[in-house]
């Protein structure tokens, strides 16, 4: 069964993808990677679509980053290491048409590797932005590179080190620049469209340039962070063991501000 759902309205050049696997609260795993890719990789054809909306289904969860359950093969190599959600953006897969994000509900750690490449966010009342690697024994190292670009400094990496004791509302995401616009609650898709048609009535040579042009600001910086990615990660993480000890004795309570 499909984990990803997209739906083209010809007249408006508007494809909402639509993250879909609910009751896993919208979990990545290696199925959703392929099709992620293989849906950016083909909108990139699409000449009748002009801007994309990224959702989750459900009202739970944007995204909660990968599945849980997923193994990850890994090659025996100590200089290598593979991280399927870095090929699960659009940019990671050079489609340079603006993407929004409309958030609904959690959205976090791997979340923000969509989210991180999402030209803004558009999130209603009950979105809640958290990261929990270093809860569990992680290195939050893409996760981090890419909110820090999105964020003041200080609240990104108040929000990466407080692991999940804490979590950023809808309103507060917003006054520190994450989030563009607040809805009320379950209007945050409808909002994401209504954007994306006025910018994909514009013409489409001109939207890209200017895509393309503000990755390219992030982009150098971006690049000098991920190097460092796997060797801070290798470094970092605790064995798989103890952090699925920690991850069964997670807390329940948080502080939402």
């Amino acid at each position: 069964m499909s984990t990803v759902r997209v739906e083209a309205d010809k007249d408006s050049g508007v494809a909402v993808v639509t993250l879909d696997r609910p009751h896993r609260l919208n979990a990545v795993d290696l199925e959703m990677v392929h099709e992620l890719t293989g849906v950016w990789r083909a909108l990139r054809f699409d000449d009748s679509v002009r801007a994309v909306v990224l959702t989750g289904s459900g009202e739970r969860a944007f995204c909660t980053g990968i599945d849980r359950g997923v193994v990850v093969p890994q090659p025996s190599s100590p200089y290598t290491q593979d991280d399927p959600l870095l090929r699960i953006g659009p940019k990671a897969n050079d489609l340079w048409k603006p993407v929004v994000a409309a958030v609904r509900g959690m959205a976090c750690g791997g979340a923000f590797y969509l989210l991180g490449e999402s030209e803004f966010v558009v999130a209603d009342a009950s979105a809640e932005f958290f990261d929990p690697h270093t809860a569990y024994g992680m290195v939050s190292a893409y996760e981090s590179m890419l909110m820090a670009a999105r964020m003041p400094y200080g609240e990104a990496a108040r929000m990466t080190l407080m692991g999940t004791a804490e979590r950023i509302s809808a309103r507060r995401a917003h006054e520190i620049g994450l989030v563009s616009e607040v809805t009320e609650p379950g209007g945050a898709l409808a909002a994401a469209v209504r954007c994306a048609a006025v910018i994909a009535g514009y013409p489409p040579e001109g939207v890209q340039g200017t895509v393309r042009a503000l990755w390219a600001a992030r982009e150098a910086a971006l690049a000098q962070g991920f190097a460092q990615a796997p060797h801070l990660i290798a470094l970092g993480n605790l064995p798989a063991e103890r952090q699925a000890e920690l991850f069964a004795g997670r807390r329940r309570e948080f502080r939402l501000r």
